[in-house]
């Protein structure tokens, strides 16, 4: 039985344990064979903005908005576990490792060489082969600055600023800025409601 990719989003939702070899680790193999060939059409040529929108929507095989940027190259390992809000702007050489499920917000700004990681390996040696998926969501206008990590489970609260070079593993609250390896609060941001 063939997993469809509804069916393959519902199961990392949930969290599901990914035996290696087994049809769901099966479905992430297919799944990257596909990323693998939409990328390579983003990545070496030149694509005006729309073709680029046309070219994410099929490698993620969901609608994309029009007010969306993309400065390639952009790597993903699977692409069927994004979702984009509007105004999304994602800068050159971001790698994404979404079968977790990756979920990013109106307004975000995604900086230069960003890596985005979605699963974890068994700690257990003997099943290091076996995943277990865990999903991130990054807030409405979150800015995320260059070369940083957002690892697995994490939530970016919106209106929040991650600096260039940081590493983060856990929560961050809305309109704070967190910099560092692991990422810590160094600052609460006053906003004006007006």
């Amino acid at each position: 039985m063939e997993i469809t990719t509804q069916k393959f989003r519902e199961l990392m939702q949930k969290g599901t344990y990914v035996e290696a070899g087994s049809e769901l680790f099966e479905a992430f193999h297919k799944y990257s064979q596909e990323a693998l060939k939409i990328t390579s059409e983003i990545n070496n040529k030149y694509n005006p903005p729309e073709k680029i929108r046309e070219l994410f929507s099929k490698l993620t095989e969901s609608e994309i908005d029009e007010t969306f940027g993309l400065f390639p190259p952009f790597y993903t390992d699977c692409g069927k576990n994004i979702k984009i809000g509007k105004n999304v702007f994602i800068n050159a050489c971001c790698r994404f490792q979404d079968q977790g499920g990756i979920e990013i917000g109106d307004g975000a700004l995604i900086g230069h060489n960003t890596t985005i990681a979605t699963l974890n390996h068994d700690f257990d040696p003997a099943k290091r082969q076996n995943l277990t998926p865990s999903s991130v969501k990054i807030g409405k206008n979150v800015w995320i600055g260059s070369d940083s990590t957002i690892l697995p489970g994490v939530e970016i609260g919106d209106g929040a600023i991650i600096g260039a070079g940081s590493v983060v593993t856990k929560t961050v609250p809305a309109n704070t800025i967190s910099v560092g390896n692991p990422a810590r609060v160094i600052k609460k941001i006053e906003v004006n409601n007006v």
